[in-house]
Formats: structure tokens, sequence, C-alpha cells
């Protein structure tokens, strides 16, 4: 329970400590390796485990659940890691693309632990799925887009995780549902809320009205996904994608996710201001220079994120 309180807090601190436009710029780039590998090796646990992709990929970071024995079940510690894991994510500027993977075969993540949730009282259940619903509000809250790899189940808070990311990537076997009506209870982690913003607000409702899984081929044709690929080669096609972001200027990402995220809650007229006010972020940047100097030179852009 004093876990779940700490976390709750640590959270909710780093959503009031982030700066509205974005990180600080690196002053000292050796200075910034060390620090960033450093914040990076002391966020991996033992259920969630970081890993810097090397070279022409770096910026890419991609997150591992590795609890084979629950199928990646989420319980305290696997949500304590994730936790962790995420601050250290959003607190390194070279951080550009996040990718939600497993380690585990079969499985993306199977949903909550429910043998650990057998054993709490209702008190400290509402402070576990609190916990859960403000670290997936966190990734979803992430200036840099976020991928959810998705090969086998990905079931109640797994599926929840995975909304809570900007793109779904799935493998044919992928098996994708809410069934907590089934266990008398809602999706509270946000599935209430992220699915029907996905796909409509009638197919939300049958979805966990009924508890059914659907596959990946049929989370693509509703809008759940992004693509499905055949079994085993979700991830190869999720780093293809991540570094056709990664060539992006970082700058220009961190604006068009945030204009994109918070014009959607807006009316349009709001939503256009704040697309005005996200581009003025950009005008002044080194990275749009160079962009303009690598087309007319017909050359590859160098971004570096200022």
């Amino acid at each position: 329970m004093a876990m779940l309180t700490a976390l709750s807090r640590s959270l909710g601190n780093q959503c009031l400590q982030r700066s509205k436009y974005g990180h600080s710029l690196p002053r000292n780039h050796l200075l910034h390796q060390t620090l960033r590998t450093l914040i990076l090796e002391s966020a991996s646990s033992e259920s969630v485990k970081l890993r810097r992709l090397p070279d022409s990929d770096s910026g890419i970071v991609e997150v591992n659940l590795d609890r084979p024995v629950a199928r990646n079940a989420i319980g305290s510690d696997m949500l304590r890691g994730l936790q962790h894991t995420f601050e250290a994510i959003d607190k390194d500027s070279s951080a550009k693309v996040v990718m939600i993977c497993s380690s585990v075969p079969k499985v993306f993540c199977a949903g909550a632990d429910l043998k650990e949730r057998k054993k709490m009282t209702a008190s400290e259940v509402q402070s576990y799925v609190q916990c859960l619903r403000s670290t997936f509000s966190f990734i979803e809250a992430l200036q840099i887009p976020t991928i959810a790899v998705i090969e086998g189940a990905a079931l109640g808070g797994g599926l929840e995780m995975a909304l809570s990311c900007d793109l779904r990537v799935c493998g044919e076997d992928a098996i994708l549902g809410l069934p907590e009506t089934g266990l008398a209870i809602i999706p509270g982690a946000g599935g209430t809320q992220r699915l029907p913003r996905l796909v409509g607000k009638s197919v939300a409702k049958e979805l966990i009205f009924t508890a059914r899984r659907i596959s990946g081929r049929d989370a693509v044709s509703i809008g759940l996904a992004n693509c499905c690929v055949p079994a085993g080669e979700a991830h190869a096609k999720a780093i293809g994608i991540a570094r056709e972001i990664n060539e992006k200027g970082p700058i220009a990402i961190r604006m068009a996710k945030r204009a994109i995220n918070e014009g959607l809650e807006m009316d349009k007229e709001s939503g256009l201001e704040l697309e005005e006010d996200c581009y003025a972020q950009i005008l002044n940047t080194k990275d749009r220079l160079e962009g303009l100097a690598a087309f007319a030179e017909k050359r590859k852009p160098r971004y570096i994120g200022e």
C-alpha cells in the first residue's frame, strides 16, 4: 500500500514539473551522454528493462516487458518498474521514440496480476488502479512518440497500456480485448476513455460490454491498430516506423504531437490557435534552418534538436 501511495505521488510530481514546451537542451554532449546512460541504467528492473538502440538508431529506446512466469501481468513490482522507467525516459532529452515490447513469446501483456489482486483489500485495489491509470496517463503525456509492439495477447491493462501509446503495431497472432466486465468490473486504467476516442463510441461499447477479444487484423479494420503484419514481424515493422520518426526534426515531432493531442480536446478554432502557438516554437530553431539548407543542397538533414 505504501508503495502505491509513493508511486502515485511520484507520478503526480513528474506531471506537475514537466516543461510546457519540451526538455532543456544539452549544453555538453559528453556530459549529456554520461547522464543519459546513468538515468536509463538506474531505471532498469527485473520485469521492465530498457534498451537504447546504438549507432544510427540512437534516439530509439525500447521498453521490454519481461515477466514470463505471469505472462507479463502487471503486479506491484512491474508497475513500479514501469513508473521508474518512463520517468527516466521523460528526463532523457536524447530519447526521440519509445517502443514498448515484450520479451515473452506470444504475449504482450496479460493485464493486471489477478493473483496479487485477490489478496488486496478494496482500498488497496483502488490505490493500485489509480496508480495504473496515472502511469498510463504519464505514458500518453510523453512528448515523444510511443509505439506499442503487440505480438500475442494484449488484454485488460495490457491493452490499456497499448491504448496510451501513439501507435500500435500488431502481429497476426495478436489478441486484443478488455475482459473486465466478465469479472464484474470495468476497465479502470483508461480503457473506457481511450478506446472510444480511437474506434468510436458504439464499437467501444460493444467491445467492453461483451468483453470480446479481437484479432490484430480486426483491430486494424476498426482503427484500434495502425497495422498488422505476419506473426513475429511486428517488432521489425515497428523499428522501421521508429527509424522514420527518428530521422525527423525532434522539436517538430514534439510540437506535432502536442498540437494533435491537445487540439482534439478543443473546438477547432481553439485547436488552430494551438497549432499556431506550436508552429511559433519551431520558427527560431536551428533545425528549421538545417531543414531548408538540406533541401536546397539536396542532402539528408542533420537535426540536433535545437
